[in-house]
């Protein structure tokens, strides 16, 4: 139906809005954390506990927006938790001490764990009623909208402290949301009716081997989401305190991870269509690993860099085909409970590099991001007949 493709085709591109807005605030609060842990005195445990905040509002909130998109709709939903996002992004430089930090955080985790369960709701049932693998789509969004956010940020480290920086992204925020809101909220969320029969028979319930194996989709959306969250927190901080890079170039490297993350997952539909999903998990995978050790060993700048980047391009598609391949066994539980693990490895991960970093050293504690991510290659190998495709 013409009237219905208009409709689909106006909800993809507000979804892919809202994605892209994410990643740009979750890019321009991370490449300012240098300055924050210093303006705020915190050690690299302290802030970890800090970043632990975080990870605390996301998984309380992910467990109650399901309920929550039920009950509204995942699209309004959607456009409440992206104005909490934007208001909340403001708050890290107002604080002077970690405690204080970490209770802004929490609302901060709050509202970023709330818009990613809200829009990757919503992404699910577009992405079933075009009957296309577009999920890669929307997560370039998001990665686009980081290397957008990180390169801003980079450009503008010398010149805005932390506070002006942090209230403009609020501003941005907000005017987007202004935006595209409205066309969110006008458009019903498309429901297929082949799903209903399918829920009829088993609306709720999973049997033990199919929960199991979504658990198994869900632990590689955990280990790859784990590499992103780290760089994204700790990636600056390694690059300025480690290899003495400028605050602006220590920004350049989340930019480096986030353009690659984009390009990879802008090509990801045609590489699962000529590899298939079980070589995609151990190509990217590995390469992941091997990217990582370079950028968290490297003693040149550059070599960091290109580690960084390498890094990128291997983890790009490995979170939406983990959470595809568990939607396709479980439907939307499985989506919700591989995303949850997956974003929950994302913000969980900031924290454990914060304590490692403390034990060890902050080189030695991202090589961790290598370990998960040889991890979810494994995993691709040992469920190759599950994903076989």
């Amino acid at each position: 139906m013409p009237g219905k493709d208009n409709d689909l085709t106006r909800l993809r591109v507000a979804l892919t809005t809202f994605f892209a807005l994410d990643g740009f605030i979750f890019a321009g609060w991370v490449v300012r954390i240098p300055a924050i842990k210093e303006q705020t005195h915190a050690s690299a445990s302290t802030l970890g506990l800090a970043l632990l905040c975080v990870s605390a509002g996301a998984v309380v909130t992910m467990t109650l927006t399901g309920r929550l998109c039920r009950r509204f709709g995942s699209h309004p939903v959607t456009v409440v938790c992206a104005v909490l996002l934007s208001l909340s992004v403001a708050l890290p430089p107002l604080t002077h001490s970690p405690s204080a930090l970490g209770a802004v955080l929490l609302f901060f985790g709050a509202a970023y764990g709330g818009i990613n369960v809200a829009f990757n709701s919503a992404a699910v049932d577009l992405v079933t009623a075009l009957r296309r693998p577009v999920m890669p789509s929307f997560h370039a969004a998001f990665s686009l909208g980081g290397m957008v956010g990180a390169g801003l940020g980079a450009l503008v480290a010398g010149a805005l402290s932390p506070t002006r920086h942090l209230l403009a992204l609020t501003c941005v925020g907000l005017l987007v949301t202004a935006l595209a809101g409205p066309a969110l909220l006008r458009i019903t969320p498309p429901a297929p009716p082949e799903r209903v029969p399918h829920e009829a028979k088993d609306p709720r319930r999973m049997d033990r081997r199919t929960r199991g194996l979504v658990l198994v989709f869900g632990l590689i959306a955990l280990c790859t989401a784990y590499g992103e969250g780290a760089l994204a927190d700790w990636g600056a901080l390694h690059l300025e305190q480690d290899l003495d890079a400028s605050a602006g170039v220590a920004a350049v490297g989340y930019s480096c991870f986030a353009l690659a993350m984009t390009v990879g997952r802008l090509s990801g539909t045609a590489l699962l269509e000529r590899l298939g999903r079980t070589r995609t998990v151990v190509a990217g995978g590995t390469t992941a690993a091997a990217g990582m050790l370079v950028g968290a060993l490297a003693n040149s700048l550059w070599a960091a860099l290109l580690g960084f980047a390498v890094a990128g391009l291997g983890l790009a598609n490995l979170f939406p085909v983990a959470v595809e391949r568990a939607g396709a066994l479980a439907g939307p539980g499985g989506v919700a409970t591989a995303s949850t693990l997956g974003y929950g490895g994302m913000l969980l991960g900031p924290p454990a590099i914060g304590f490692m970093a403390d034990w060890f050293s902050l080189p030695a504690a991202l090589t961790s991001v290598a370990l998960l991510a040889g991890i979810a290659a494994a995993i691709g190998v040992a469920t190759r007949k599950v994903a076989a495709g």
